[in-house]
């Protein structure tokens, strides 16, 4: 597994060895763009507007634009000195809290973490620690020049480091437009809804989902590829055109019920009919 990082785990006086590792990958299916009449890779110059000139990496400066069309120049100096304060190769913990008291919308990336050379007891330890007394550590890491706040965790048997946002990040939900603020929903919409959460309540098992548009691309691909007929996907069932809320909550308990529910109901009017048909016999 390639090591994107390498530094140390600190709480108190207990110092880490460690590697960071990449725990999720991106598997999009990455498509070029073409020139349609000859079917060459478009290239996307950079090109000065101004001097109407194809600018090199060398030609370039950074800067903030602070308000619109100007901008502070930040020169490569002022940036490596910046960056070399505060790259101390440390994740340090700072505190240690619930899982359960960080809401999901602040998660970003995982990353593994394993111990480097002698850090093996100590990745033990605080694995071991993590574990018995349910709670995870919040910290802060310099990952390629931006300071992240990162939250470690046991995954498995492993400590994983996942980066989170600032609070001033994540925007606020009182922004979102057209949330009502009350709820306008009678009890019985309410226990209806209720019970339709109730029939597709079930385990996670995430070995049970699949990207299904990824994997239609990639055959549609692999077929053009081969030369192959391409055939179009079975269509999904129409969607209903329930209006009524009742209507569609009632509509989706139908759809959901237990199969076997089902199949036992069928197999009784069977079973009913043919001791019908049976007496009818002995009668005549």
């Amino acid at each position: 597994m390639h090591t994107i990082w390498k530094g140390s785990i600190r709480f108190g006086l207990v110092n880490i060895p460690i590697k960071l590792h990449a725990a999720t990958e991106d598997k999009d299916v990455k498509l070029r763009n073409l020139h349609k009449e000859c079917h060459s890779p478009i290239k996307y110059e950079k090109v000065c507007p101004v001097c109407d000139v194809e600018i090199q990496t060398g030609d370039m400066v950074k800067a903030y634009e602070y308000t619109k069309g100007k901008f502070v120049v930040l020169d490569e100096e002022d940036l490596e000195q910046l960056k070399k304060e505060n790259e101390e190769k440390a994740v340090e913990i700072i505190d240690f809290v619930k899982m359960n008291e960080i809401d999901p919308i602040y998660f970003n990336r995982s990353y593994f973490m394993s111990p480097n050379e002698s850090g093996g007891k100590a990745y033990s330890l605080l694995r071991k620690a993590l574990k018995d007394s349910e709670k995870v550590g919040l910290a802060k890491i310099i990952i390629r020049a931006k300071e992240h706040l990162a939250v470690v965790r046991v995954y498995e048997n492993t400590l994983l480091m996942e980066t989170i946002h600032y609070p001033d990040e994540v925007r606020s939900a009182g922004d979102v437009p057209n949330v009502p603020a009350e709820d306008t929903i009678t009890d019985k919409e309410l226990e209806t809804a209720t019970l339709l959460i109730d029939q597709l309540t079930t385990e996670f098992e995430p070995e049970k989902f699949n990207d299904d548009y990824r994997t239609a691309l990639l055959e549609l691909i692999e077929s053009k590829r081969t030369g192959e007929e391409v055939v179009a996907p079975v269509g999904k069932e129409p969607a209903s055109n329930v209006t009524d809320l009742m209507a569609a909550l009632q509509a989706s308990i139908d759809r959901t019920k237990p199969k076997t529910e089902t199949q036992a109901t069928t197999k009784k009017k069977r079973a009913t009919k043919t001791v019908k048909a049976t007496k009818t016999k002995k009668q005549a």
